[in-house]
């Protein structure tokens, strides 16, 4: 007799999520960022050298704002949820009974019979009331749970890494070819970024990749636009 095989642990992306939107969105912002920053700098016909500074004041500036904006808005999510908690835990506390018919509601909201959704609530909240609540009512679980230091650390490091990717371009391609070299170089790098995010995500790859492909040449026209516009031969 052939041995079962064993099943294969499945794999979602729901515990990725929290650290996978804050990388893919820093590296995405570094790249087009700094890119356009460089570009608009060097179609205003700036120096080699001035060309680097900015792009280097790019990604230093830009690896800060990301994470500082990430850490606010994830420190604001958390303190959303704690608040929940500190709530539920409360009216678990004063009507436990009232708490379980909610549960129960829940769970009939979801395709249980009145009776088998009561007795699934009340079998939960007997092993752990506020971590039935808090996942099944509120939402809030280990694996979304919002994380500020962890996200702002990602969109930083993230960042960092995608404005590398057109600052060492600029940094080796010669003046008169530099904004193309680097245009041509960032919405490589772009639709990469796009089609791993999508993959690691679940996501149609060749959508996402052709999405920001088109946002981040538009992006790069614009400040280029903007460079010879204002820009003056030194």
């Amino acid at each position: 007799m052939i041995a079962a095989r064993p099943k294969s642990k499945e794999e979602h992306v729901t515990g990725r999520l929290g650290w996978l939107r804050a990388a893919v969105l820093g590296a995405n912002d570094g790249v087009l960022s700094t890119s356009s920053l460089i570009i608009g700098v060097a179609s205003a016909h700036a120096s080699h050298a001035s060309i680097l500074v900015a792009g280097v004041s790019g990604l230093v500036a830009g690896a800060m704002s990301m994470s500082a904006g990430e850490y606010v808005s994830v420190s604001s999510q958390a303190d959303s949820e704690r608040a929940d908690l500190v709530r539920e835990r409360a009216e678990l506390r004063d009507d436990p009974e009232g708490e379980t018919r909610e549960l129960a509601g829940v769970y009939v909201k979801r395709g249980l019979d009145r009776a088998l959704a009561l007795q699934v609530a009340k079998q939960l909240m007997a092993k752990d009331a506020l971590a039935a609540h808090s996942r099944d009512e509120l939402g809030i679980s280990d694996a979304t749970a919002a994380r500020p230091v962890q996200a702002a650390l990602a969109s930083a490091a993230a960042f960092a890494v995608g404005a590398l990717l057109p600052l060492g371009v600029a940094v080796v391609a010669p003046s008169s070819s530099i904004v193309i070299a680097v245009a041509i170089a960032s919405l490589v790098f772009l639709a990469l970024l796009g089609a791993v995010g999508a993959r690691v995500g679940g996501a149609a790859i060749w959508t996402a990749a052709l999405r920001v492909t088109f946002w981040g040449a538009l992006a790069m026209a614009v400040t280029a636009g903007i460079g010879v516009l204002f820009g003056t031969r030194v």
